[in-house]
């Protein structure tokens, strides 16, 4: 297995540095507002990858945390007349129902800056004793950057330049413009907790190398977050953690893309965001999942509602062929257990998956996989013939098995077959405005035209709901009707 080390600037082997055992920390979310879309593709992205780890056999350790204290958060709870902390909690329950609503694995362990306040301040003091943090008269503690050579290193910057086009600003005792922030005093109706240099609370940076190095240890195997966080969060969290430790504080790092919205990355400045509760209103969240694993993890996605809709279609042919094997399977007596089509394709769709998630978890390739796969499927239901039928059903199981032993890691295929397309059905007839009883009237009305002979009548009716946004499809068993926009494409 391959993984992109963005310390290195490239792919590596994983070799965990304690046997078979990953441990994990991924930076999660400051909790001021609903989460956004944004948020979804990084909590999906790092849960793919610990679930991908474990599939693999590895024993997996991954911790996630919340930023509970925090400039924004202040601002908004006192904008609601709340205590800041009571209000990161009742953000932290939401994002909690987001995820689920998601379907996103959790991770093994939550943390919260807010209850490791005095182990925060206990490294900030170790920092100070060493050399590599000064305390101001005014009660702020600050991380002198310059003595730590070797900062820069995850950027690929030098000091200096890390300054070029920055705004800088002027803080009272902050001894150089690059130094930042370990702890903060406190300001008048903030937030605050004791410590040896007066009221105040941490500073961003340090919390997430004081969690990491609690719950995993001094060095870890995978370090992520989204790109954004690579300068400067993750550059000052080594800067800390080594400096405190000696030791090298990770030994991969990994960047989640950020979401974009027609080229511009999403903020809720600009009144381009998302929310994840918005967006689950709108879309299954497997047609959520797909978008985000449509590309590879690491490259930024520009979100279009067109690719929601293509990821719709796509599951719709997906869950309409699964729906057709299930019932071929049935209708032939299909049996996993016995011998199948002698160009049976089953025994591949594993390791063809693990191939391409092993090369630094290629998503987009394996969703790609899945076409060849369903259109095997339907070719060889549609070429069934009677010396063969039993091996097509057959085959048809064996196909299943194996797909959700491999596509279960990326949380697809995991709903009923018939409510998944119903559900898709429903919500396509609304937007064309049409309903099924009607559809289902105007197919009655064809067939009594054509048992009439009245096949004017009957193209005329066909023309009108193909008009419509409906298409039908004529079989030995009668007429079935599908949404035009989600008829099967693969």
């Amino acid at each position: 297995m391959k993984i992109y080390n963005a310390m290195t600037r490239r792919k590596e082997e994983f070799v965990p540095l304690e046997g078979n055992n990953v441990r994990m920390y991924a930076c999660g979310i400051t909790v001021y507002d609903l989460c956004h879309i944004g948020h979804a593709r990084q909590a999906i992205v790092y849960a793919m990858i610990a679930d991908y780890l474990r599939y693999r056999g590895y024993n997996v350790k991954y911790v996630r945390n919340y930023t509970d204290v925090d400039d924004k958060i202040i601002q908004r709870a006192n904008e609601f007349g709340k205590n800041a902390l009571n209000f990161s909690e009742e953000q932290i329950k939401e994002t909690e129902i987001d995820m689920a609503g998601l379907h996103v694995t959790d991770a093994d362990i939550y943390t919260k800056a807010s209850e490791y306040i005095d182990k925060i301040i206990n490294f900030v003091s170790e920092l100070i004793k060493k050399g590599y943090a000064y305390p101001t008269e005014k009660g702020d503690v600050y991380y002198s950057v310059r003595k730590f050579p070797e900062y820069g290193k995850l950027s690929h910057r030098k000091v200096d330049e890390l300054l070029n086009g920055v705004r800088v600003e002027v803080e009272e005792g902050k001894e150089d413009p690059i130094d930042f922030a370990l702890w903060k005093s406190a300001k008048q109706g903030e937030i605050s907790w004791d410590s040896p240099w007066g009221k105040g609370r941490p500073g961003w940076h340090i919390e997430c190398s004081v969690m990491a190095l609690d719950t995993l240890g001094e060095t870890i195997d995978i370090h992520g977050g989204g790109r954004d966080l690579l300068f400067p969060h993750h550059e000052n969290e080594i800067a800390q953690s080594e400096a405190l430790t000696g030791k090298k504080f990770a030994n991969f790092w990994t960047y989640c893309g950020l979401i974009k919205i027609d080229g511009e990355k999403m903020s809720k400045s600009l009144g381009n965001s998302l929310t994840i509760r918005d967006a689950l209103k709108k879309y299954n969240y497997e047609a959520i999942k797909y978008v985000m694993f449509s590309k590879h993890y690491a490259s930024d996605v520009d979100i279009l509602d067109s690719d929601y809709q293509i990821a719709e279609s796509h599951l719709y042919y997906f869950y309409t062929t699964i729906k057709s094997m299930l019932d071929f399977a049935n209708n032939y007596g299909g049996n996993e257990n016995e011998e199948g089509l002698s160009n049976d394709i089953s025994a591949e769709i594993v390791s063809n998956f693990v191939e391409v998630m092993d090369d630094d978890f290629n998503t987009s390739a394996a969703l790609a996989n899945l076409h060849s796969i369903f259109k095997y499927a339907n070719a060889s239901m549609k070429a069934a013939k009677k010396n063969n039928i039993k091996a097509t059903a057959n085959t048809m199981l064996k196909i299943l098995k194996e797909l959700h032993k491999a596509y279960s890691v990326l949380g697809l295929f995991e709903q009923n077959p018939e409510h998944f397309i119903a559900e898709l059905k429903c919500k396509y007839l609304k937007k064309i405005r049409l309903d099924e009883h009607y559809i289902k009237e105007q197919i009655e009305k064809r067939a009594e035209a054509k048992k009439s002979k009245d096949f004017e009548m009957a193209d005329s009716i066909r023309d009108d709901l193909d008009s419509k946004g409906i298409i039908l499809n004529d079989s030995r068993e009668g007429t079935s009707w599908d949404v035009k926009a989600l008829y099967k494409i693969g």
